[in-house]
């Protein structure tokens, strides 16, 4: 048996927001944007990997979720302790550098860390973290 990851999950507050850096800033491909009930989801992906995409959705689209946890998930989003995802690619410096330039908000520098990776760390304009690793 063979089994996947297919797609992710992050919420966003600016649907385009998140769309300008997930295919502007990182370079994704749009996949699908729909919309439902004043509502918007974006899936986007490396057009490299077309089997892995990650779902930008209205955070707690759920309607059995009641309106303190909606409340909650989005002061957690703010905090930037709600979701979090990671990335990786050959070109950290490269990548980092993108993001200075259309001015991400910057959590960690490109940084060799303890456990044995070299990575960064961002927030996206929903305040998930992203962190970025270096492939070797």
């Amino acid at each position: 048996m063979s089994v996947s990851i297919h797609a992710s999950f992050l919420p966003h507050t600016d649907p385009d927001a998140s769309l300008a850096f997930y295919r502007d800033t990182l370079g994704f491909e749009v996949r699908n944007d729909v919309g439902y009930d004043g509502m918007r989801w974006i899936t986007v992906g490396p057009a490299d990997q077309p089997g892995t995409s990650l779902v930008l959705e209205p955070p707690v689209a759920d309607p059995g979720v009641t309106d303190h946890e909606r409340r909650t998930v989005v002061e957690m989003m703010a905090k930037g302790t709600y979701a979090r995802v990671l990335l990786a690619t050959a070109d950290l410096d490269g990548a980092f550098a993108r993001l200075q330039a259309d001015d991400a908000e910057i959590i960690q520098e490109p940084t060799e860390q303890p456990y044995g990776v070299r990575d960064c760390a961002v927030r996206d304009p929903a305040g998930n973290l992203i962190r970025i690793q270096e492939l070797r």
